[in-house]
């Protein structure tokens, strides 16, 4: 349960306040009438140059900073981009974070990714468990960049004593997702090749890997819900999953997708694209027993109402 009491008095910097998963935070924030509430675009402000965010916090003197901010993709724009998808996100958190602490801030939430843990974690990924391999190759080099940042901010918890958390959330999906098919992740590429090949008289879709992964998926609203309670009452230094605690094939879940989105012909699986992680799965024991946070909506609802949402806009995204 949040209070608008913790809210009331803060000023705080949303960074990536535009992106899906930003929109989302900004609204759930805005919602509890904090004293300002800051989300520049990046003309606004380039993270990635360390002397117009020192100017900008300068400028602004914000109390508080949630870093939503990203370069993501699927699996195809993490292989084909992987030096951009490293850099950006690095360079992006180290100037953010450094120029904080600089400027005083109380408390910094930096947002993780599943793609930071090893790739063949023992499901379910414990907290614990993050630094014991290396990451999936086709996305390792944005999931090390994010690792980076927990480093950071740990390394200056202990010297500084700069107050940051960071929340691991799992697989976004829910109404405005990116369903750009060059750079959107699963459920949004599968319900746009679904509903496209069902509109075309299509008789089969083909999708990468062999079906066989498993993920775990956590709607876009649940998402922002568990940033806000984190931003309230998380202290710890050490990292914390988001997700619903919920397993499903990729193969099981083109199956309910093509029955939402009315797709009745063969679904063809290309084994010769890559897969993907193996598995995952988060235990969200310590989000529920730190800060309350459980996901309230159901995979099947999420899925209809992504899908309603699409079908609504198709035309304009």
């Amino acid at each position: 349960m949040t209070t608008h009491d913790f809210w009331s008095d803060r000023k705080i910097l949303l960074t990536g306040g535009g992106g899906f998963l930003g929109r989302v935070i900004h609204a759930a924030v805005a919602r509890h009438s904090p004293a300002e509430l800051l989300a520049p675009r990046a003309a606004e402000l380039d993270l990635r140059d360390a002397g117009a965010t020192r100017a900008y916090l300068a400028e602004h003197r914000p109390n508080l900073i949630i870093h939503a901010a990203a370069l993501v993709g699927g699996i195809g724009a993490n292989r084909k981009h992987p030096g951009l998808f490293f850099y950006e996100n690095a360079v992006m958190g180290i100037h953010l974070i450094e120029e904080a602490r600089r400027a005083g801030v109380e408390k910094f939430v930096c947002l993780g990714t599943l793609c930071a843990y090893p790739k063949f974690t023992p499901v379910p990924f414990r907290e614990e468990d993050l630094w014991n391999g290396y990451p999936e190759e086709t996305n390792a080099p944005y999931g090390i960049a994010k690792r980076a940042l927990l480093v950071q901010l740990q390394a200056y918890r202990q010297e500084y004593g700069f107050n940051g958390i960071f929340v691991l959330p799992t697989n976004l999906y829910g109404p405005g997702d990116n369903f750009d098919l060059e750079t959107s992740h699963v459920i949004p590429a599968m319900i746009r090749k679904f509903i496209e090949a069902r509109d075309r008289g299509e008789r089969s879709v083909t999708l990468w890997g062999d079906g066989s992964p498993t993920r775990e998926f956590l709607y876009v609203d649940d998402a922002a819900e568990a940033v806000v309670l984190a931003t309230e009452h998380y202290e710890s230094a050490e990292p914390v999953n988001a997700g619903s605690g919920r397993e499903i094939s990729i193969r099981d879940l083109a199956t309910l997708i093509a029955e939402k989105t009315r797709f009745s012909g063969e679904i063809i699986w290309n084994a010769a694209e890559p897969n993907g992680q193996p598995r995952r799965m988060l235990d969200v024991s310590r989000a529920a027993n730190e800060f309350g946070f459980r996901a309230a909506m159901p995979l099947e609802e999420g899925l209809s109402k992504t899908i309603a949402w699409y079908e609504a806009h198709r035309s304009s995204v």
